[in-house]
């Protein structure tokens, strides 16, 4: 797993995305952008066990919004137990 300057701009934006998706579910911009990151991974990963491929940019920035939707969704699952 290589993680470049693309990547991260991409989980970045994925984590923007997906804090405005989740209305209030969010950790704040910058959180969301760092759990972006994350759910880049995740979303990557969760797509290649179900065989799923998207192509290009947007094909990446979808995989990666869907998996911080994933991860913010478990944050906040996990911050409401406490």
């Amino acid at each position: 797993m290589e993680i470049t300057i693309g990547s991260i701009i991409i989980g970045i934006i994925a984590g923007f995305l997906a804090g405005k998706f989740m209305r209030g579910e969010g950790y704040g911009c910058v959180w969301n952008c760092i759990l972006g990151i994350v759910g880049g991974f995740v979303g990557g990963k969760l797509f290649s066990w179900l065989g799923i491929s998207w192509g290009g940019t947007l094909g990446a920035v979808g995989t990666a919004v869907i998996g911080a939707v994933v991860v913010l969704y478990i944050a906040s699952a996990v911050r409401k137990k406490k």
